[in-house]
């Protein structure tokens, strides 16, 4: 599948290239693992260079043995020397300038030969005036940036450096779906289970899936006996977790049911709520797993689950994982039938990021609560939600967004209740301007007239 929308990434590295040229440059690069660190790496190395894949199920004399042979057969060691210590090969890079170097998980020599970053340390200021780049990728953001921004650890102000790599945005998933013959409505139902992570639509390639419907591509991939990413969450949260996930497991899966603060998290599990806090505030701050949200006014926010995939699985799959395993035609029905209702969840993140980014639009976040007196609570209900909210040109926009087609008659209906619902904000100034995002609109060219905004796929 062609290398879509990195050329910023791609054009920073190489610019890191050309100024290690006399200077030792190491620099950190890290994001969620299926993010696309290694093909971006990949394609940097193109031109040559060295790729170190650390291998955490390696011993260190193991891995070493590895990269030795990696070294002699680019001709960087002569066949009859050898590695006799970390030492050495760290030595070997910078003086036989085999430069750029990269270190792929590269967090995993924590586990392998901790020794290295002290190591790596020591070259670094041995040779700060020699030639060379030294690209450290790792997947734990956490763990990564504690490495390198922590003033007790060794590589401590080493890294001249640091790159976050962030998931694909909208524009490249459309445009991953035009390669994959895909109609926007049909790339926008995909983005909403496997978001911004390459590695899912390369998987769509990979089996010929091609020209089908969204709903085929999710049941091939997720749903049918042996789909090739059915054990996917799994092994993402076993790779960083390892065997002390239990109560992080639980903690996703209340999130992704709708828990949305310790508190309420905690009363779920039947726990104490300072029980989890050091937790929750790990799956959010070193595994980014989670965020919080809060809304346009009004400081009480609530959790939710930043990976599409990890949300769809925790949701739908992990609290019946034994009919899931055994294909119960029940479950998997169930599944199939509720699609619409993530297709509308993945919708409305598509076109909030493309209104706030296409508007500009500041302070941009949902809006919610309670409807406060004299306005409720009405009737079987006492709350209230307003898609969206942001400032622009010192003023205030609102939008309403409704996953389906609606003509112009409707549309007008829509703007008419969401501006009931703004008066339950408070401090919103009496002319906040209105607009509407739908799947398809009948009669945007008239709604804009009215002076009210429109959009819908059409306009990605």
């Amino acid at each position: 599948m062609k290398f879509v929308n990195r050329s910023d990434e791609l054009a920073a590295l190489r610019e890191l290239k050309k100024l290690s040229s006399k200077k030792l440059f190491l620099v950190a690069l890290y994001g969620l693992r299926r993010v696309g660190k290694t093909r971006l790496l990949l394609e940097f190395l193109d031109g040559g260079g060295l790729y170190f894949f650390v291998n955490r199920n390696k011993t260190s004399k193991e891995l070493l043995a590895e990269y030795e042979a990696v070294l002699k057969e680019k001709k960087i060691l002569g066949d009859l020397e050898g590695l006799p210590s970390w030492d050495s090969f760290f030595g070997i890079l910078v003086k036989r300038a085999a430069s750029p170097v990269v270190f792929d998980e590269f967090q995993e020599f924590a586990v392998v030969e901790p020794s290295v970053f002290g190591i790596l340390q020591k070259t670094a200021d041995l040779h700060e005036n020699t030639g060379g780049l030294f690209i450290l990728s790792g997947s734990l953001i956490g763990l990564v940036r504690h490495m390198f921004e922590d003033s007790k650890e060794p590589l401590y102000g080493r890294v001249k450096k640091g790159m976050r790599m962030c998931p694909l945005s909208v524009q490249s998933v459309l445009a991953l779906g035009r390669e994959l013959e895909l109609p926007p409505e049909e790339t926008i139902k995909l983005y909403a289970i496997f978001g911004g992570y390459p590695k899912y639509y390369v998987a769509m390639e990979d089996f010929a899936l091609q020209k089908k419907p969204a709903e085929e591509i999710i049941s091939r991939l997720l749903l049918d006996k042996d789909a090739p990413l059915e054990d996917e969450v799994r092994i993402l949260l076993s790779g960083e977790f390892g065997a002390r996930g239990g109560l992080y497991y639980s903690i996703l899966e209340e999130i992704a049911q709708g828990g949305a603060t310790i508190s309420s998290i905690a009363a779920r599990l039947g726990l104490p709520p300072t029980s989890i806090t050091r937790q929750v505030g790990e799956l959010k701050d070193y595994f980014e797993f989670i965020g919080y949200e809060t809304p346009f006014f009004g400081k009480r926010g609530s959790y939710v689950l930043r990976h599409p995939l990890m949300a769809f699985w925790f949701r739908k799959i992990s609290r019946r994982y034994s009919d899931y395993s055994a294909r119960n035609a029940g479950l998997i029905d169930a599944i199939k039938k509720d699609l619409n209702s993530d297709f509308g969840h993945g919708f409305e993140t598509v076109m909030r990021d493309f209104v706030i980014s296409k508007l500009s639009l500041g302070d941009a976040a949902r809006q919610w609560g309670k409807i406060p007196p004299p306005f409720g609570p009405k009737p079987g209900k006492d709350q209230y939600e307003i898609d969206l909210i942001g400032r622009k040109d010192g003023g205030i926009v609102a939008f309403e967004i409704k996953y389906k087609k609606m003509g112009l008659k409707e549309a007008l209906g829509v703007l008419l209740t969401l501006k009931e619902k703004l008066a339950y904000v408070p401090g919103l100034p009496e002319k906040t301007k209105l607009g509407i995002i739908a799947g398809h609109i009948e009669g945007k060219k008239e709604l804009a007239k009215l002076g009210y905004y429109a959009y819908d796929i059409d306009d990605l």
